[in-house]
């Protein structure tokens, strides 16, 4: 068994920058901030980097990456883009989409980072500093979340080492990231699919698109079995703690996560309260999902019971996501 790493952590800076860059060349993991949550990267060429980050994460190796590129122009050298993705893309790249393509005669990403798959999963992340280190890099990055495969996705540095301290390389610390929740999901195989809502409102890509999306999240590539992409497992993003949907009554000892300027719940007893936004804003929601669920889950409390959220916008992206927080393991 390999000796733990020591995990360094940097403040982000021209020169932590220069030193991301020189620990991936190595084959080394670096985790970093994008808009959405913080990402774990890998050389995405490297095979055998991209197994090390499978071990840190203790992720199922037919779960497949996201793969970050630089620009549209680096992501269409690993992938083919038909019409509807090329206009996807110019519309919310740099942003928190990712799309599904068909790779591309000379995709230079390894195989185990596409799970074998004949599709991969690509996006142009939307912050100077992961964008920074792609372009000090100078290659294509895997990056799915810094945690434990299944554990609550990180938005703050010491989220990831807490999750991954001794596993992994260096931390590049860029503050809290703003979006909050994983990216959006649209397969551009066919016709475009949504195969896992994120921080693109499903309205925003429906409305370049000029037509309602189909909407599968258990998709899979035939006869092949695997997820399509990331974050499609039925348990993911979970707290030890148990989660309880859509209450009305919390029991004493249970911990709750809130919503809105007046929560209509009874939480007398409550080990722990917190809303993830007292004036009912779905964005500052999702900023906060994630680090709620952490704090809660280390109160100690019996359950974590959450209160109905609305389902529009951002909020088909927090549902989603306490959904798989919430299921059986």
């Amino acid at each position: 068994m390999a000796a733990p790493l020591t995990t360094r952590v940097l403040k982000a800076d021209a020169a932590s920058i220069a030193e991301a860059a020189r620990v991936l060349a190595a084959g080394g993991l670096v985790a970093f901030p994008t808009e959405t949550v913080y990402g774990l990267g890998a050389d995405a060429t490297n095979g055998r980097a991209v197994a090390r980050l499978y071990a840190a994460k203790r992720r199922p190796a037919f779960n497949p990456l996201i793969t970050h590129a630089v620009d549209l122009k680096t992501a269409q050298a690993l992938a083919r883009f038909n019409a509807k993705a090329t206009r996807l893309a110019k519309a919310f790249w740099p942003g928190p989409l990712t799309l599904v393509l068909p790779k591309a005669a000379k995709c230079r990403v390894a195989d185990l980072a596409t799970a074998g798959l004949d599709t991969m999963a690509v996006r142009v992340p939307d912050h100077n500093v992961a964008r920074d280190i792609l372009a000090a890099f100078g290659k294509p990055v895997v990056a799915p979340s810094a945690n434990r495969s299944g554990h609550v996705s990180p938005t703050r540095a010491e989220h990831v080492l807490a999750d991954l301290a001794g596993g992994i390389d260096l931390i590049i610390d860029g503050g809290p990231t703003p979006v909050g929740v994983e990216s959006t999901i649209i397969a551009c195989l066919d016709e475009p699919v949504l195969l896992r809502p994120g921080g693109l409102p499903r309205g925003a890509i429906e409305g370049v698109l000029k037509q309602k999306l189909a909407y599968s999240p258990s998709a899979t590539r035939p006869a092949q079995g695997a997820p399509l992409a990331p974050g499609m497992l039925a348990a993911h993003y979970a707290p030890r703690t148990r989660l309880k949907l859509n209450v009305r009554h919390v029991e004493p000892g249970e911990a709750l996560l809130a919503f809105g300027r007046k929560p209509a719940v009874e939480a007398n007893g409550a080990r722990k309260i917190l809303n993830l936004s007292p004036r009912g804003d779905l964005i500052e929601a999702a900023a906060n999902l994630f680090s709620h669920l952490r704090a809660l889950d280390a109160a100690g409390a019996s359950a974590i019971a959450v209160m109905p959220i609305p389902g529009d916008g951002l909020g088909e992206a927090i549902n989603d996501r306490l959904a798989r927080a919430a299921a059986a393991r």
